[in-house]
């Protein structure tokens, strides 16, 4: 059994994509538009260039991605993806990438349990949390 981590945006997540895989140090391994689909499916006008499949290696993980139509969709509301960061200036440079963009929702600062913790909604709708934690005793 695997989990998977699967992602919905508005009409960028190639964009997305390629984003992580050149900050984050992901590789891509599938990405599939709807024009590539099968002629019995039905792509909306104006969708054939969005992607029906995504898929890249992310810090060991599996991320999955696809467009929605874009009046269909709606950023992450409640769920982070959970970034850990094996050290402080890897966590703040992480961090400023995602950043940039977007809105900090609780600033990466020092706190009793991390050396970084941070969280944030980047440019794509993507909640993230950054940490670098405290040696646990």
């Amino acid at each position: 059994m695997k989990l998977y981590s699967h992602l919905n945006f508005g009409g960028n997540c190639e964009e997305a994509f390629l984003f992580y895989e050149k900050h984050l140090g992901g590789k891509i391994t599938a990405m599939m538009r709807a024009d590539q689909l099968p002629p019995q499916f039905n792509v909306s006008p104006g969708m054939e260039k969005a992607i029906v499949h995504a898929r890249m290696n992310v810090a060991g993980v599996e991320l999955i991605g696809n467009d929605v139509p874009p009046d269909h969709f709606q950023p992450i509301r409640s769920s982070y993806l959970y970034l850990w960061l094996g050290s402080t200036k890897s966590a703040d440079k992480t961090w400023n990438v995602l950043a940039d963009g977007g809105v900090a929702t609780m600033p990466i600062a020092e706190t009793f349990f991390a050396t970084r913790f941070g969280q944030l909604r980047d440019k794509f709708g993507v909640l993230w949390s950054i940490i670098h934690p405290k040696p646990m005793k």
